[in-house]
């Protein structure tokens, strides 16, 4: 039914990334004439998922597709196999209703979800959603969740701590349920390969939770950079205050009392067991264990290189380095870290360095930053460095995103000592509008599973996005100093065969993917 529809739809492909441009496909993705097939020894070689494409011909893809890709890789239009239309009620089952996900289930709601059921390992939270959404059935395990009402389910919610993402998300798309997941979208780079592939493979409407992605200053500063007012890129620095929870620190010794409102066997999931300490991982310190969260990089470059990772049409990194970082232990990322990421020529583009910066300004260790002759015009601007941000460095000028999100930008050409705000630049104002603008973030999921519209921040961006950034947690994992060349579309490093063991996760047994 939809793909009758497609011609009428081709517009929309200005939604997808940077300005809906076709292009060929690496061999990755199509071989000449002959059906898209993926196998487990061609993209997923490092675990045992096996992800098979639908066979779709050269012409059927591409009439389905928009491609949006760096030197080594392809982005395809989402194809959603089943619309449900304006006037279909979409039953949403929500997976993970605390922090975050407290929002993102009344967020479902408020959009016309009809929330049919609510899933947490804390009961205290799960009595309290339940307040909300009286009707849900409640439960504590997702997998017995969509074992027992899986038919009556259409769309998932997946907002839990980073290490279930890839489980939760991977077992409701192979039912063919629509998927929102928040940012990072996985825990692990192949975790992420398998939800892009299963996302187009079985047609499905998706949406990564990085909210800046609907900021109409985000979208504008991708058309700026794109329409040359900074020239080509040559670097982008991209830093944050995280981490805002504890890490740099070993596992502490013993064990405390699991509180009866947790099931801490549930909250564990695919991970290994260990004891349970209060307040050092669950509810929220969770974020800067190897086990359970990805660290100040895997938290916020959703958010923070969301917009240059568009703008910049980076594509998969070739090196990776982690080239300076405080104590690293056994368990937990470190304290502050920067880290090299390099990417070749891609669409006419210059080669490009990208360095990422973290490590939070109230700690007793001075956190990693940019240069100061990198930062003297922001200085000069704000007088003082933002907390975060994202610098892109242009042959004409720079670019400067002063937040999370990319919610607004400035510009400061190369005679000029002060940044303009983007708006305001004469050099920016006539660029046109190539973007379509956001009615909200969750609206568009819910607008792709009606009529077909991508999400900005569907899974073939967002996880292609989560995969990139993730590159760095397996560079810390492997050492600083370590250069790592990396093939992006087999998923492997070429001279660092230590590296694989970071890819993919060995879950734990009954939580196998």
């Amino acid at each position: 039914m939809f793909g009758d529809r497609m011609s009428s739809l081709r517009w929309r492909m200005d939604w997808f990334l940077w300005g809906g441009q076709v292009q060929d496909f690496p061999s990755i993705w199509l071989r000449d004439s002959t059906p898209i097939e993926e196998t487990a020894s061609q993209t997923n070689q490092h675990h045992n998922h096996h992800v098979i494409m639908k066979s779709l011909s050269r012409r059927q893809f591409i009439r389905s597709s928009a491609v949006v890709a760096g030197a080594a890789s392809a982005l395809s239009f989402p194809f959603v196999g089943r619309v449900l239309g304006a006037n279909d009620r979409i039953n949403v089952a929500c997976i993970g209703v605390g922090g975050k996900g407290d929002s993102d289930s009344s967020n479902a709601g408020e959009c016309g979800g009809n929330i049919v059921a609510i899933c947490d390992v804390d009961s205290n939270t799960l009595d309290k959603k339940g307040k909300q959404f009286p009707q849900a059935k409640r439960f504590k395990d997702y997998r017995k969740m969509l074992d027992e009402i899986g038919k009556d389910i259409d769309a998932v919610t997946v907002s839990t701590p980073d290490h279930h993402h890839g489980s939760a998300a991977i077992r409701a798309m192979r039912l063919g349920k629509h998927c929102f997941c928040q940012k990072p979208l996985t825990q692990t780079v192949a975790e992420a390969r398998i939800m892009r592939a299963l996302a187009a493979e079985k047609k499905l409407s998706t949406q990564m939770g990085n909210q800046g992605s609907a900021e109409t200053g985000l979208r504008r500063a991708i058309e700026v950079v794109q329409a040359g007012v900074i020239g080509k890129p040559l670097e982008l620095h991209v830093w944050s205050n995280r981490p805002v929870w504890p890490q740099g620190l070993d596992r502490p010794a013993g064990q405390d009392t699991v509180p009866a409102n947790l099931d801490w066997d549930l909250w564990l999931g695919p991970a290994a067991v260990r004891p349970y300490k209060q307040n050092v991982y669950h509810t929220f310190n969770w974020r800067g264990w190897f086990d359970f969260g990805t660290g100040a990089l895997g938290d916020m470059a959703c958010h923070t290189v969301n917009m240059p990772f568009r703008a910049l049409k980076l594509g998969y990194p070739n090196v990776v380095e982690c080239e300076l970082a405080s104590r690293i232990h056994a368990e937990t990322f470190p304290k502050t870290s920067r880290i090299r990421f390099e990417f070749p020529e891609r669409e006419g583009l210059p080669p490009l360095k990208f360095w990422w910066y973290d490590g939070n300004p109230g700690d007793e260790l001075k956190p990693l930053r940019p240069p100061a002759d990198l930062t003297r015009e922001i200085l000069q601007t704000m007088g003082t460095l933002p907390h975060s941000g994202a610098l892109i460095v242009g042959e004409k000028g720079k670019l400067f995103a002063p937040d999370d999100n990319g919610a607004r930008f400035l510009v400061a050409m190369k005679d000029q000592d002060l940044y303009i705000a983007g708006d305001k630049h004469d050099a920016a104002k006539a660029v046109p509008q190539t973007i379509p603008r956001s009615p909200g973030h969750m609206q568009e999921w819910f607008r792709m599973m009606k009529d077909g519209t991508p999400a900005f921040s569907n899974f073939d961006i967002a996880a292609y996005l989560t995969e990139i950034i993730l590159l760095g947690c397996v560079a810390l994992r492997v050492g600083e100093g370590y250069k790592m060349d990396w093939d992006g579309p087999n998923m492997k490093s070429t001279n660092l065969s230590q590296a694989a063991q970071f890819v993919k996760r060995e879950n734990r047994k009954g939580w196998e993917l």
